[in-house]
């Protein structure tokens, strides 16, 4: 909502409106003009991470001794989330390096692991990517079938399988791998997994197909394969068995992303509502005039300003480390269901033109969709929002 009287918004400082300053006029120079060109190769020029990484996008959270700004908020992340959204862009799969990866390596990587990776994780130099689901496996992790097995002298894991919907997969150099090192036990199906950090020029390593999708066409997706790939074990991060534990740490963090994207979209789509509406004229007058136009906008309108007051208190409550698995799920499944309802009724109020690529509400509708799958669909948030009231 742009006017009228508002609530004060008390959830960004200075820091972060300087800070979004810069990326919005990086968006509007930088990528918005290249835009299109992405979407046809199906993701940025690789050169366009590394102008990120001199942007300092990809250090904010990283501490000073290794190259970054030393952060602890995810307020700036979110401001991200909210210009490349306002823009109707993205910035590639720079989201899972950044918002997944990152958090994995900052909690659980040794210090010897540290000094080797985060440096060029900062510039942009090192691309990452995180590599859970398989064609099998989606929402249950407990499934996977990958295995990575210890050479007899301990030297080495050696990794067999395949990982399918892998986000920046395709440019990735360093992929955090998700693999069984002992098998499940009755007891516990969750047992026996751990995180390899594997290279990706290893010999055995290979991309497979680069998948096509409805939406977030910048974003490299594709198929990982694994044929006897060699993992040195000071690769292994964290405890060999603990990878479970280690993903459900961050989930929350990880949903908390999605939550706040799909607000920050649903947002944006208002946005180019009003303005398409107040543009185009049908019957001699103004779209934006009629009844229907107004209730509808003024829906979507409430309905955004409801997620802005769940998202801003996820932040606070991440921040503060109070932000629950519960809270995440909860928030997950408000924010990406009500965005959907939001973007479809914007891109209503375009008509044709809502139909067509040109117009950014075409792209916010098709990107939107998936928040309802990834990081966990809404039914698995239903699943844990039901465990966590004892049922």
């Amino acid at each position: 909502m742009q006017r009228g009287r508002q609530v004060r918004r008390t959830v960004f400082n200075e820091d972060h409106e300087a800070f979004r300053s810069t990326i919005r006029d990086f968006i509007e120079k930088e990528v918005v003009p290249a835009y299109p060109e992405w979407e046809k190769a199906g993701h940025p020029p690789r050169e366009f991470y590394n102008r990120l990484g001199e942007l300092g996008v990809f250090g904010i959270e990283i501490p000073e001794e290794y190259g970054g700004a030393g952060e602890t908020s995810f307020k700036f992340s979110a401001v991200i989330m909210e210009e490349t959204a306002r823009a109707g862009v993205s910035f590639g799969s720079s989201g899972v390096h950044t918002g997944l990866v990152q958090p994995y390596l900052l909690a659980y990587a040794t210090e010897e692991q540290k000094q080797r990776w985060l440096p060029k994780f900062v510039t942009g130099e090192m691309m990452t990517a995180i590599a859970m689901t398989e064609p099998g496996t989606g929402s249950d992790l407990a499934g996977i079938a990958t295995t990575a097995k210890l050479s007899a002298d301990g030297t080495h894991y050696v990794l067999n399988g395949a990982k399918t919907f892998i986000t920046g997969g395709a440019l990735a150099d360093m992929v955090l791998v998700v693999a069984r090192t002992s098998p499940a036990t009755p007891e516990n199906r969750r047992a026996g997994l751990s995180i390899l950090a594997v290279a990706a020029h290893a010999e055995g390593f290979s991309v497979g197909r680069k998948l096509e999708k409805i939406g977030l066409r910048t974003s490299d997706t594709a198929e990982l394969s694994f044929v006897d790939v060699k993992v040195p074990a000071e690769d292994l991060l964290g405890e060999e068995g603990k990878g479970f534990y280690y993903l459900a740490h961050n989930l929350p963090q990880e949903r908390l992303s999605i939550s706040f994207g799909a607000y920050a979209q649903a947002s944006a789509a208002v946005q180019f509502a009003l303005a398409y509406t107040k543009e185009r004229t049908v019957f001699g007058k103004e779209v934006a005039s009629f009844q229907n136009t107004k209730f509808v906008l003024a829906d979507c309108a409430a309905d955004v300003r409801a997620m802005q007051a769940v998202v801003d208190q996820a932040l606070e409550a991440h921040d503060a480390g109070e932000y629950t698995a519960a809270d995440a799920a909860a928030d997950k499944l408000f924010c990406t269901e009500t965005a959907n309802r939001v973007i479809d009724k914007c891109l209503q109020l375009h008509g044709g033109y809502g139909y067509m690529l040109e117009y950014p509400i075409a792209r916010l509708y098709t990107d939107n969709r998936v928040t309802r799958i990834y990081g966990g669909t809404s039914e698995v948030m239903k699943t844990i929002i039901a465990k966590s009231l004892g049922l």
